[in-house]
């Protein structure tokens, strides 16, 4: 049998996991009738994300490449003292890959770790990591030892304290998100203590910066789970999107399904009608791991390709959609569970300029999944946005986060939209966004705050219920706000 390889795999479980990086529309480009064009160029002193529409002043950047321990605790401490006295907020982040601010200090200071001089250790299954290192530098240092990182966010390129600190899962099976694997860290607070947080050793911090969105403190490492790496090979199950709950459910329950995700066809003709299911088992002929290299092959680009024809192709919608419920079921081929999750999210970089990719994410209850099918067959044809995917994946029950989007196990739907990058654009988008959250705030479900801000207050203080608690307590952990963002600035600061 041929193989279509690993990468074409990967592709299609992190197609809608992550997006270029940051891009601003430049002066030349034309503009749309009735349209005005956002996204400035990048100006000095300006920080952007993912998105290209959050372009935010800052005071300054300033990138550390300490190893954990009392040169990166000196500096991160002057940094603070620093911005206390001019009256300026602080944020420690990485890639930056948040769409609407989250990771940018307005008018502060912005830190950058860079670091990944991680130590393992075999015997307990973890590994001890830098805040700032990189998923695909674990993976490099993981992969000799036949390990592989329990639960990672998709893609790869992304920081282990930002994956912390917003909470991300993936889609290895059968966990929760990625905090759940993190037994301990290291953050130093906002008046500059350096303490040590786990389950057992100041809860009440580790559970509010899990998924606190650097609000509590700035982390500078963190001791996480490994797991074996394996060798794996997929299956794909083609059914009616109603269908799927119950299937997904029943793989996530297989102790032998080690990672699994879902799709849905985008197409506007049978719009969300159909699903496929993909899972993997151990292959029996594990003789050969090959590393897991951080780059995309030639699949990966070919299919990123096909990704992008789709857009305002109905007929390309259709053709990728037979592509992965027909094609990749015969071609695709065995992959490790490591190589699996190192793709690079410059794959997916459509490069036009005129155009962003934004993504949402929404966490549904499995018995309510029909209708979240309902409610988004109701509002996303009726914008004018282009769907490019959607992923599901699964969510294992999040009980620590104060800001768990998980309160019971979830389907996580991840979407993926191209926007025009002009106001016309960002006013639909953020109507449909608004009416999506709407919907499945209704059924039980919740949306995923890392992305564009267009939800309401009401709204968020619906999908996240200990949001003014969360808030409250900051206040007291802080009480000159010197950790902020555009979440807080937004929206927590107004509770």
């Amino acid at each position: 049998m041929g193989k279509l390889g690993r990468r074409a795999v990967v592709f299609g479980a992190g197609a809608a996991a992550g997006v270029a990086g940051a891009r601003w529309l430049k002066s030349d480009v034309p503009v749309l009738a009735g349209t005005r064009p956002l996204g400035p160029q990048a100006a000095a002193n300006t920080l952007n994300d993912a998105s290209g529409l959050s372009q935010t002043p800052i005071a300054k950047h300033v990138i550390l490449t300490d190893d954990p321990g009392e040169s990166l605790v000196a500096a991160l401490r002057a940094e603070l003292k620093e911005a206390a006295a001019a009256g300026r907020p602080v944020n420690l982040g990485a890639a930056r890959h948040s769409m609407g601010g989250q990771a940018i200090p307005r008018g502060g200071t912005a830190i950058t770790h860079d670091n990944a001089r991680i130590t393992l250790d075999s015997a307990a299954r973890r590994y001890l990591a830098p805040a700032g290192a990189r998923w695909h530098q674990v993976i490099a240092q993981l992969d000799p030892v036949g390990a592989s990182p329990a639960v990672m966010q998709s893609n790869s390129d992304f920081g282990l304290a930002a994956t912390f600190s917003v909470n991300a899962h993936g889609w290895p099976v059968p966990y929760g998100p990625m905090g759940a694997t993190v037994h301990r860290l290291t953050m130093v607070l906002p008046d500059g203590e350096l303490v040590s947080a786990s389950r057992s050793e100041n809860a009440e911090l580790f559970a509010m910066a899990m998924g606190g969105y650097g609000l509590i403190g700035l982390i500078t490492e963190l001791e996480v789970d490994m797991v074996d790496n394996q060798r794996l090979l997929p299956s794909f199950t083609r059914m009616e999107a109603e269908a799927f709950a119950p299937a997904f459910r029943a793989a996530v329950d297989d102790p032998e399904v080690p990672m699994a995700y879902g799709r849905l066809n985008v197409g506007r003709e049978g719009f969300m009608s159909e699903a496929l299911l993909i899972t993997y088992r151990a292959d029996p002929d594990s003789t050969e791991m090959p590393p897991a290299a951080y780059a995309s092959g030639l699949t990966s680009r070919a299919a990123a390709r096909l990704y992008r024809w789709q857009l305002g192709n109905e007929r390309m919608k259709r053709f990728r959609w037979w592509t992965e419920a027909r094609f990749a079921p015969v071609m695709a081929g065995a992959a490790t569970r490591s190589a699996l999750m190192n793709e690079p999210v410059l794959t997916l970089d459509d490069r036009d300029e005129r155009r962003t990719d934004i993504l949402h994410e929404y966490f549904v209850p499995f018995d309510r999944f029909s209708d979240f099918l309902r409610v988004c067959r109701e509002v996303i044809p009726a914008s004018y946005q282009e769907f490019l995917n959607v992923t599901l994946r699964f969510v294992d029950t999040d009980g620590e986060s104060w800001l768990s989007y998980a309160r019971v196990p979830r389907i996580a739907a991840v979407m993926s939209f191209s926007q025009e990058m002009t106001e016309r654009g960002e006013a639909d988008m953020a109507r449909m966004t608004r009416a999506l959250i709407e919907g499945i705030n209704r059924i039980g479900g919740a949306y995923y705050l890392p992305y564009r801000p267009h939800a309401t207050l009401d709204q968020l203080q619906t999908a996240y219920p200990r949001a003014a608690e969360f808030a409250a307590r900051k206040r007291e952990i802080d009480p000159g706000l010197l950790l902020r963002n555009n979440l807080w600035d937004s929206y927590l600061g107004q509770l």
